[in-house]
């Protein structure tokens, strides 16, 4: 692990200056996924991927091309996905990571505003005596290398007094196969993450109350390139704007001609807000007509629509209690 740390230290703060420059001279966005996590990156049995890391890569295409498939998704473990941004292997990673500040200072990367916040929980098996996480002291537990998890895991235990055993994996599906054939009593990682787990193996789990930790999962982008960091944070707000205002795939071409200012600047009706990005007019219109609002792709992909299920809780708009919130987009 050591050795990883160093070698991404000594990688160029900076390795494109100018990426959407880059981006448009190769006609494509290189967009870190995860290697397969069902609900935010995951691809069918043809190849197609979708999940809401992967939306967000096509609305960043919408963006910018006028198209949502000008996109090359590559599937990146959890270890792999830091190296892959400070070399230059992406142009952004859209992979289920939790911001916090030693990956914006110490790896040189810059976070676009959180597109799921997330936290983490445990899951073990239904016959289980464990109601509670203070009921693993001693118990065995799987979890993934290179995550956030390990370290909250040993800071809980550490604060509880509990005693901690622990088996790392470099893949979800690896420690995931370990956890279902009983080399360990319980397995930790985001609450997210154990929802598409539930879903594999329909029954036979449960996941305890408790949520150990913050985990605000959003896009990352190199230090350096203050555009692209501007062009990749907007994109996630005009996806919240857009449900705020009312504005969906279905209705937004009919707000072409509305009178509302706000509306009428989102759309591009009133010019300005994409000449400021070095993007055009239409950008953010693009982006809903081709991909849809947060709400349209949160449904989809993790909630009511989904196989996940999952609540709409802290991801919901800032006016209905959840923490999602977008500045003025004037």
């Amino acid at each position: 692990m050591k050795i990883f740390l160093v070698t991404l230290l000594l990688l160029p703060l900076s390795v494109q200056a100018n990426t959407l420059s880059s981006v448009k001279k190769n006609k494509v966005i290189k967009c870190g996924v995860s290697t397969g996590l069902t609900g935010f990156s995951a691809p069918n049995s043809k190849g197609k991927w979708s999940g809401l890391d992967v939306d967000f890569c096509k609305a960043l295409s919408s963006a910018i091309f006028g198209s949502p498939n000008k996109v090359k998704f590559v599937p990146l473990s959890a270890q792999q996905r830091f190296t892959a941004l400070q070399s230059g292997e992406v142009d952004v990673l859209s992979r289920n990571t939790t911001r916090n500040l030693s990956r914006e200072t110490n790896l040189g990367f810059n976070f676009a505003p959180v597109m799921y916040y997330d936290g983490q929980a445990f899951i073990v098996k239904k016959k289980s005596k464990a109601k509670s996480v203070k009921d693993l002291s001693g118990a065995t537990i799987c979890t993934q290398q290179g995550t956030s998890t390990e370290q909250n895991l040993s800071a809980y235990f550490r604060k509880h007094k509990l005693k901690l055993k622990v088996k790392v994996f470099e893949s979800f599906e690896e420690s995931t196969k370990t956890f279902v054939q009983g080399a360990c009593d319980a397995y930790t990682a985001d609450k997210s993450s154990l929802a598409t787990f539930s879903v594999k193996f329909k029954s036979g789990f449960k996941i305890l109350p408790e949520i150990i930790s913050k985990e605000p999962l959003a896009p990352a982008v190199r230090h350096g390139d203050d555009q692209w960091l501007d062009i990749v944070s907007w994109t996630v707000y005009a996806l919240i704007t857009a449900e705020e205002l009312g504005l969906n795939s279905k209705n937004i071409h009919k707000h072409l001609k509305s009178r509302d200012l706000n509306v009428r600047k989102f759309v591009g009706a009133t010019k300005g807000n994409g000449k400021a990005l070095g993007l055009s007019s239409r950008w953010s219109y693009n982006i809903i007509k081709q991909v849809g609002n947060y709400k349209e792709i949160f449904s989809r992909n993790v909630g009511a629509k989904s196989i996940l299920k999952i609540k709409r809780g802290l991801n919901n708009l800032w006016t209905k209690s959840g923490l999602m919130y977008a500045p003025p987009m004037k």
